[in-house]
Formats: C-alpha cells, sequence, structure tokens
C-alpha cells in the first residue's frame, strides 16, 4: 500500500508595506494598532472584530 501524502497549505507572509500609505514625505498608517502592544504590532482585521495576534487585545464592531 502506498502512503497517502498530506497536503500542506503554505502561509502567505504579511507585507507589511500595504499597511502605510506614503502623503508626501511622510508615512501614513491604514490599519489601527494596539494600544496595549504599541505602534509597531496592527489589530487583525475579522468580520465582526479587530484583534492583537501578540497579547489577545479584542475590540469587537458595534452593528
Amino acid at each position: 500500500m502506498a502512503a497517502k501524502k498530506k497536503e500542506v497549505k503554505k502561509a502567505t507572509p504579511s507585507a507589511k508595506k500595504d499597511y502605510y500609505q506614503a502623503k508626501g514625505d511622510k508615512l501614513e498608517r491604514l490599519k489601527k494598532y494596539c494600544p496595549k502592544c504599541g505602534p509597531g504590532v496592527f489589530l487583525g482585521e475579522h468580520k465582526d472584530r479587530t484583534s492583537c495576534g501578540k497579547c489577545g487585545y479584542t475590540e469587537f464592531k458595534k452593528k
């Protein structure tokens, strides 16, 4: 019997350059950052909430 190969999904790296927009000489953040971790850690966008993957901070969206 031949062993079946398990499919492995490759993780796509997040492109930090997509989180900023250049306006003149300055960069503008497009996503919110975590108030606990600081400006270097962005909140992940979900359907009903935004959450930090580092510390677990969560903000629920109002309906």
